[in-house]
């Protein structure tokens, strides 16, 4: 018997260990990483920002930025005041972007933009180039794109503003500020959006102004090309009265509405001019201080 299991066992395979894997290519770090950003100051300006951080382990120099999206039309140019950004080890600093034109037919939502950041290394001349995929975990560029063809398509059907005077009331309590519709000619345009109707569905408070209880702002606004002119009177209340709500106001006097137009529906942000912004403010202040 122990013959026979002596010829099984050298008839079996030899068993030899697995080859270890062969090491992975380590991938090299880039120099200066980009995440796309927007501060509450940038908003309704058409800019972000590019937070730039070094990951070289020495200081550099950033001279420029770009920054490439399918939703916008040419790169997003970020040049730093003075010429130059100096940029330490692991040290966010951010560089404003103005936006171009959006892409509003046929664009690629959900694919990252990329950037294009030049800088120099101490110690050694010449420019250098780096190409990371721009993070945007807030899709800053995205909605930026949605806001701005939305805007697009309305003012193909008629153009709304804040008429520049406020009416305070007598007590100061309330005031009354004016949405000023004026629908386009009839005549046919490139935007698609051209001839179709633009619903307000409703009209949002903001950080300073809000509706009264007693006194609703309206609903369901049908506007058609070709009509006449219209105002919207919106009563205002302040929304707050805490010491930080004017002098940290960002987005206070942009008035928010939910509109619907060629496909598209969000949110159309009118702002306040210079004008009746600081009006706004001085009723705030005074009906707050009454209590």
């Amino acid at each position: 018997m122990a013959t026979a299991l002596a010829a099984v066992i050298a008839a079996l395979p030899a068993c030899t260990p697995p080859e270890p894997p062969e090491p992975r290519e380590s991938v090299q770090q880039l120099p200066i990483t980009v995440e796309v950003n927007q501060s509450r100051e940038q908003y309704g300006k058409q800019a972000i920002q590019l937070l730039l951080t070094n990951m070289s382990g020495s200081s550099l120099t950033v001279a420029g930025a770009q920054l490439a999206s399918p939703l916008f039309q040419g790169d997003m140019l970020g040049e730093p005041a003075g010429g130059s950004l100096e940029l330490p080890p692991n040290q966010p600093k951010s560089l404003p972007v103005r936006l171009p034109s959006p892409v509003c037919r046929g664009q690629t939502a959900g694919q990252q933009p990329t950037a294009r950041v030049r800088y120099s290394e101490p110690g050694q001349a010449g420019l250098r180039e780096t190409e990371p995929v721009a993070a945007d975990p807030f899709r800053v560029v995205e909605w930026n794109n949605a806001e701005l063809c939305l805007a697009s398509d309305a003012a193909a059907v008629a153009d709304i503003l804040l008429d520049p005077r406020l009416e305070a009331a007598a007590d100061r309590s309330t005031a009354v500020v004016r949405l000023v519709i004026t629908p386009k000619g009839t005549s046919t345009g490139s935007n698609d959006a051209a001839g179709r109707p633009l619903t307000i569905g409703s009209i949002d408070g903001t950080t300073l102004v809000a509706e009264p209880a007693e006194e609703p702002w309206p609903r369901d606004v049908r506007i058609v090309q070709g009509a006449g002119r219209s105002e919207l009177r919106l009563r205002i209340r302040p929304a707050r009265c805490d010491p930080h709500a004017i002098a940290e106001d960002k987005v206070g006097t942009l008035l928010p509405l939910h509109v619907s137009v060629g496909g598209r529906t969000g949110l159309l942000k009118i702002p306040a001019g210079t004008t009746l912004r600081a009006q706004i403010y001085d009723f705030v202040a005074a009906a707050c201080a009454r209590g």
